[in-house]
């Protein structure tokens, strides 16, 4: 069952995102390929071309030819290849008209069950500082042009489009949205943090329109590391890997977790998307996700059946778990909105489908990235549409993290985490493998 439907997933997309497959670099003795290497300490070896000298944890990224790394006598691992299936998007939508004030507030459903206006009576998230290690982040969307920090935004890949932008496709401006979109533009959606400073750590490179998006692991250790080193109080990290527990993936579950760690000494709370395989991961064969990491919070995701469109109501309340998420006792720590659909609906032809059914799907910021022949990037469109993936739920957490940073400014990692675990509660007559703590409560977690 778990490989069947891991394959299955990462194959088809399904329109559920942040989940992605591990896979390396294949090079030879003789060709250049990446490397991540156990030690900071690589000079300028003749040969060797050191992409990331990440020396807070002890790590390098290199690119160079195996027989040059086998030179340094430091262990070493092929640089793994996260890529994952681009998500179908659920429609778009366009914005005409506090957040109550936002046009497309009455859509986001998310928003109404966590609370969002009565939580920003106490908190819209000033002072708190969001990093987010995604595909790129559409500074100029008019619902994340107040947020972004340009200044403090990087581009971890090695492509020269630099960074904010959308470049790496839409997902990533879908995630900031989430979390910090405009609340007080009377225009779009609104997001759970909307004080809260995001600053883009693209890790996604794209140049052309293609069905997949790849982004390296030694970039995302780079960029975890940034993060905490620019002073972010949360980073999201929509993205994942399938990792085996021993041989290569001990390695690179080690330079996972020495990183991870490093960013919680420093303050920063990392919040991972659980995937949207169905397998618990609590059982799972062998293989670690890289949200089970060390010292960071693994999100799954929640959503109704019939939000504004099912004749007798809702099928499904907002913290039922979605048919795609993972699950597993001691794996997920929190629940959130994430976007939810009937597996009957998914069943059928889309030209039977019933109008409205991708309302239950997770309303925000969009941002589609246009590229020539040649692959200059031409500009953006901006819109807002619907998506649904733990790679939703997770920034519904990271601004409820930001959130309590805004009104704990003192409060260290832990604290925060603590702060909305604690206040997180299991809805009854529902599984604790789908929720660790409980399902995510900003507002007690900002008035306790």
């Amino acid at each position: 069952m778990y490989e069947h439907s891991r394959r299955t997933v990462l194959k088809t997309g399904a329109a559920l995102v942040g989940g992605v497959a591990a896979g390396t670099t294949v090079t030879t003795a003789e060709s250049r390929g990446r490397y991540v290497v156990d030690t900071a300490s690589v000079g300028d070896e003749q040969g060797i071309d050191v992409v990331h000298r990440l020396d807070q944890v002890g790590l390098s990224v290199v690119r160079a030819s195996e027989r040059d790394v086998k030179r340094l006598g430091e262990r070493y691992a092929a640089d793994v290849v996260f890529s994952r299936a681009r998500p179908t998007r659920g429609g778009s939508v366009s914005a005409t008209e506090s957040a109550r004030d936002e046009p497309l507030y009455s859509l986001q459903w998310d928003k109404h069950d966590q609370h969002v206006p009565e939580v920003h009576e106490h908190t819209r998230g000033e002072g708190a500082r969001v990093a987010i290690i995604d595909t790129g982040v559409a500074a100029g969307h008019p619902d994340l042009r107040h947020a972004v920090d340009a200044e403090r935004s990087r581009n971890f890949t090695e492509d020269s489009l630099g960074a904010p932008g959308p470049y790496g496709g839409y997902h990533g401006t879908h995630v900031a949205g989430i979390v910090a979109a405009n609340d007080r533009n009377e225009r779009g959606v609104v997001g759970s943090a909307p004080g809260a400073e995001i600053v883009d750590c693209r890790v996604f490179s794209e140049t052309a329109p293609q069905e997949t998006l790849s982004a390296f692991f030694g970039d995302v250790l780079a960029a975890i590391v940034y993060s905490a080193d620019v002073g972010a109080d949360a980073a999201n990290l929509s993205l994942g890997a399938y990792f085996t527990r021993e041989g290569l993936g001990s390695f690179w579950g080690k330079a996972l977790n020495r990183t991870t760690t490093y960013a919680n000494r420093r303050g920063t709370l990392l919040v991972h998307a659980a995937g949207n395989v169905s397998v618990d991961l609590q059982h799972d064969k062998g293989f670690v996700d890289s949200s089970e990491s060390a010292q960071g919070l693994g999100v799954s995701a929640t959503g109704p059946v019939g939000f504004g469109w099912g004749e007798d109501g809702l099928e499904e309340p907002y913290h039922s778990p979605t048919f795609y998420t993972n699950y597993g006792t001691n794996a997920v720590d929190l629940g959130a909105p994430g976007g939810n659909a009937s597996e009957a609906i998914l069943s059928m032809k889309p030209e039977n489908r019933p109008a409205g059914w991708r309302q239950d799907f997770v309303l925000n910021c969009l941002a589609v990235p246009s590229f020539g022949e040649s692959g200059e990037y031409q500009g953006a469109t901006y819109e807002y549409g619907y998506l649904a993936g733990t790679s939703m739920a997770a920034p519904q957490v990271t601004a409820a993290a930001a959130l309590v940073a805004s009104v704990n400014p003192r409060y260290n990692a832990n604290q925060v985490e603590s702060a909305l675990t604690r206040t997180a509660a299991v809805p009854e007559g529902y599984e604790k493998a789908y929720y660790g703590s409980g399902y995510l409560d900003p507002l007690e977690a900002v008035t306790e």
